[in-house]
């Protein structure tokens, strides 16, 4: 029968303040591995190596902690020195890869990031083992090689394979087992390895003797390392053991027309064992219409696509493989072009009476060497003369150009010229292209119409860009943008019109700017080419932000909204209107601001809902959208529990779920969490209510890590960790607390130790994770938002010295930060708060500094930190007032932890 997992009950439930899992914590990382591994190891470094077989599934997983809850991402490295990421990367907790081969071996790193500290980055490296089938060549000793192995002759074998990891090499003659020294006509060679053909063995057989024509066996081994089996080839060795060789029934090259069926034919002609035969293309794979049978080779219908070098090549594995090639040539007559030459002498654009005038005509041929050219003039066949000059394949022009030069032209010469390109053997249609050259041939001038340049159109409609040209014959319009880095529409460098017009569809704002049109060269005049620009504008509605934000509040309390204009064209906003659902609340005008507020002094029920700020321009409006609400933040799972807790009864295992919640007293009071459980595979799911008793209580010391807080390493002792009840109050009597904040003897605080042998003046600092500040002008922070740091102090005894609180913003030594907050001398048995508000302009670290007075009866304790969003409401006064630095939004320590119980059952 099959064990199955389910959940009977809850047996065990707590719920804590404070565990320090924190609502703001930074990323941990670790990687746990299933799928098919052969072995796990741990490497140098705590690196590990996960051994895996090729074909089978790699599955590792990610599993993090921290809130908020981090992003995830896989990548690998390529195996080189310059930490190269490959391309691809999986944003997921699981990298699964089925049938994994032998090149996605490497180290993978999984990588978490949620804005607070530094990413968390673990790694793993994967090793794929395998063992590919070994192949056994055959060779003669250089200068020996004959069509036949006669006595008298050395030969070698060879034995290659790939693998992972090394291969030993055995080598048999029939059931013999061949070593170095065992038989004087055998020398076995070191393996040796080559980038591509892996690792060889070789087995030379000295001045053959009849006994060594017999069968040879290579067998190939891991030593079943992942279970890869032994690999075994074998050659039979004869007295007409030959290399192979191959006769082309072809010619080279053949030259053929579209559509025709080619066979290349390829026999072979000698070779024991008999060699197979195989195509190749060397421009790549072979097309996929053709067609293989018996060493020939089929192509039906072919293209001019399908032209190339054909190699047939035969391997029986002795001696090296024979090869023979043809090359394909598919006839072909393409692109024709044209362009006319005024008189180049006289720098002339025109056409001129008595002057020289030049027609060129191009084509692209396949086989270059069949072109061939004629000229018409009105539909007759026109010779070449003295002031009629046609020439061919001028090596000073393109190749596939033809010329007709017309000497000191003449009203007789007006008329019709056409440029015939053919294909001698015929069978390609012939291309022919018509030139006029009459008193109406004028070069080409282009104009942008009036009213047409700058363009102005709504973002989201089409557009015409339009150059008038004129000029006979009218030539191609080239389209680009007047910043040549930039593409055009289609994403293109350049567009191509015939009629002078570009047609955009969907205009969007990016493709606000300066666009060229200009005259090509070709199919047209041979003059330098006319140009004109024309400006598109691009009109859109005001890009607002937040497009949309939750915002979540408790009742009674203030809300502000904002909303910022970030761009807009036209830049000039008319106005803006604030709404709930449809019911208008506020509208106006800007002036010199670019953002709205809105506040709502003291929220009610009745103020929950989606507001909305509407800013218009005259294309539109940008709309901000704001949902005001009291729920609760979701609460997010702080870590990932993978491994049960045996609880020392048969069958019964222990789970530990923590999860996190971000402002839970910002908002209205949680009344319950619910859990919900389903075992893996079925559809019901259990849920439990988890009520919420009395007032969430943060920030307190009640768990390791000291909620996250580090000791300073540059400082002259510690803080402690303590709780009354563990304490000995008997070695320093009349200082320090006699339980933490809440009166609990069991409850924990930090607190400075100043017996001996510390010393006066001595220091202990602790320091807080490292918060970041998102501005809400992403571009300055001229006007920082205030954040509340608070915390209760106990400083009793006579010999007190000196509680300092830092605000170490990113960049700051521990020197440069001073103190926000300042305490020293005896204040009493009895703990006290401390509020100070904050404005920090980057990433900061809150620490604690504590100076060891005179003597022993100097304790200095701390309880319950937080940091919370806002101004502090009627601040205790404060030791030092001035300038302080600012806070993230959010108290940070807050969790929730459940214990239940699994048990395993057989049916």
């Amino acid at each position: 029968m099959d064990g199955i997992i389910g959940v009977l009950g809850l047996l065990t439930l707590v719920l804590e303040g404070i565990s320090c899992q924190g609502v703001y914590a930074p990323p941990t990382v670790q990687i746990v591995h299933s799928g098919h591994a052969c072995n796990v190891e741990e490497e140098r470094y705590s690196e590990r190596v996960y051994t895996i077989r090729e074909g089978e599934t790699l599955e590792l997983t990610c599993l993090v902690t921290g809130h908020p809850r981090p992003q995830i991402r896989w990548t690998k490295t390529a195996g080189s020195v310059s930490d190269r990421f490959q391309d691809s990367s999986v944003f997921n907790e699981t990298l699964n890869i089925a049938k994994i081969h032998r090149h996605q071996g490497g180290r993978y790193y999984c990588k978490a990031e949620n804005g607070l500290g530094s990413p968390a980055i673990k790694s793993i490296r994967v090793d794929v083992y395998y063992l590919d089938e070994p192949l056994v060549t055959v060779h003669q000793s250089i200068g020996e090689a004959k069509e036949q192995f006669y006595y008298e002759r050395t030969v070698f074998l060879r034995c290659i394979a790939n693998s992972n990891p090394p291969i030993r090499y055995s080598w048999y003659r029939g059931r013999d087992v061949l070593s170095q020294g065992s038989d004087k006509g055998v020398e076995i060679y070191e393996p040796f390895f080559t980038q591509l053909q892996g690792e060889t063995k070789i087995l030379k057989l000295k001045n053959l003797r009849p006994k060594d024509y017999a069968n040879y066996s290579c067998i190939a081994s891991v030593r079943n390392v992942c279970g890869l089996a032994d690999r075994r080839v074998v050659f039979r060795l004869t007295n007409k053991t030959a290399p192979a060789s191959i006769k082309l029934l072809v010619e080279d090259p053949i030259v053929v027309n579209p559509g025709q069926t080619v066979s290349l034919v390829c026999i072979s002609t000698g070779g024991e064992p008999a060699p197979s035969l195989n195509w190749t293309l060397s421009s790549g794979s072979l097309p996929q219409k053709s067609l293989m049978k018996d060493g020939t080779l089929t192509l039906p219908s072919i293209a001019s696509e399908d032209a190339g070098v054909y190699s047939c090549v035969a391997s029986n594995n002795v001696g090296n493989p024979a090869k023979k090639s043809t090359t394909i040539i598919v006839r072909a007559l393409k692109k024709g072009r044209f362009w006319i030459t005024p008189d180049p002498y006289h720098n002339d654009d025109n056409i001129q009476i008595g002057r020289e005038v030049k027609i060129s005509c191009q084509v692209e041929a396949t086989p270059p060497e069949e072109l061939q050219f004629s000229w018409l003039k009105n539909g007759r066949a026109l010779r070449s003369s003295e002031r009629m000059v046609i020439t061919q394949t001028d090596p000073d022009i393109s190749p596939g150009t033809t010329n007709l030069d017309i000497i000191d032209l003449k009203f007789t010469d007006f008329g019709t010229y056409t440029c015939v390109a053919s294909l001698r053997g015929g069978g390609i249609p012939e291309i022919s292209i018509d030139v006029n050259i009459s008193s109406t041939t004028v070069p080409p001038n282009l104009t942008v119409p009036r009213g047409k340049s700058p363009m102005a159109v709504r973002e989201g409609e089409t557009v015409e860009l339009e150059c008038l040209v004129s000029g006979k014959p009218k030539p191609i319009i080239l389209w680009s943008r007047a910043d040549k880095e930039a593409p055009m529409p289609d994403g293109s460098m350049q567009m191509e019109s015939y009629d002078g017009v570009l047609r955009i569809v969907n205009v969007s704002r990016e493709m606000s700017g300066s666009y060229r049109c200009q005259t090509s060269q070709y199919n047209g005049f041979n003059v330098k080419p006319r140009e004109a620009v024309i400006e598109l504008i691009v009109r859109y509605p005001p890009a607002v932000e937040p497009v949309w934000q939750e915002v979540r509040q408790g009742l009674g309390r203030p809300v502000v909204m904002n909303c910022r204009v970030l761009r807009a064209h036209p830049s000039r906003v008319l106005r803006y209107e604030w709404r709930l659902s449809s019911r208008l609340l506020h509208a106006g005008t800007f002036d010199s601001r670019d953002d709205t507020d809105y506040t709502i002094r003291s929220l009610a029920r009745e103020g929950y809902g989606e507001y909305t700020c509407d800013i218009i321009n005259e294309v539109g409006p940008g709309r901000c959208t704001f949902l005001v609400t009291g729920k609760a933040y979701p609460p997010e799972f702080y870590y990932d529990t993978y491994n049960p807790l045996w609880q020392n009864r048969p069958r019964v295992y222990g789970y530990k779920l923590q999860w996190t919640q971000m402002n839970p007293s910002a908002v209205d009071r949680i009344m319950a969490y619910r859990l919900g459980i389903r075992q893996t595979g079925q559809q019901r799911w259990w849920e439990q209510e988890i009520p919420v008793e009395g007032n969430i209580q943060k920030g307190d010391f009640e768990e390791d890590p000291v909620c996250m807080f580090t000791q300073d390493k540059k400082d002259d002792f510690d803080w402690t960790r303590h709780s009354a009840a563990t304490r000995d109050t008997k070695y320093t009597p009349n200082t320090g607390p006699s339980g933490d904040r809440s009166g609990s003897k069991q409850g924990f605080y930090m607190y400075i130790e100043t017996s001996r042998p510390r010393k006066e003046g001595d220091t202990a600092r602790l320091l807080s994770p490292t918060f970041s500040v998102a501005p809400k002008n992403p571009y300055s922070i001229s006007s920082p938002p205030a954040y509340c740091f608070s915390f209760y102090y106990h400083m009793y005894g006579k010999h007190i010295g000196t509680l300092n609180a830092f605000v170490k913003q990113k960049g700051q030594s521990t020197s440069d930060a001073g103190p926000v907050w300042s305490l020293s001398g005896n204040q009493g048995d009895r703990w006290r708060q401390a509020k100070i508000s904050i404005h920090p302009t980057a990433s900061f670290q809150v620490m604690f500094e504590g100076i060891r007075g005179p003597g022993i009866e100097g304790d200095i304790a701390i309880d319950d930190v937080t940091l919370e969003e806002g101004e502090c409401p009627d601040p205790p006064s404060n030791p030092i007032r001035g300038a302080a630095a600012h806070s993230v939004s959010s108290i940070w320590p807050l969790s929730v932890t459940l214990f239940f119980t699994v048990f395993i059952g057989l049916r």
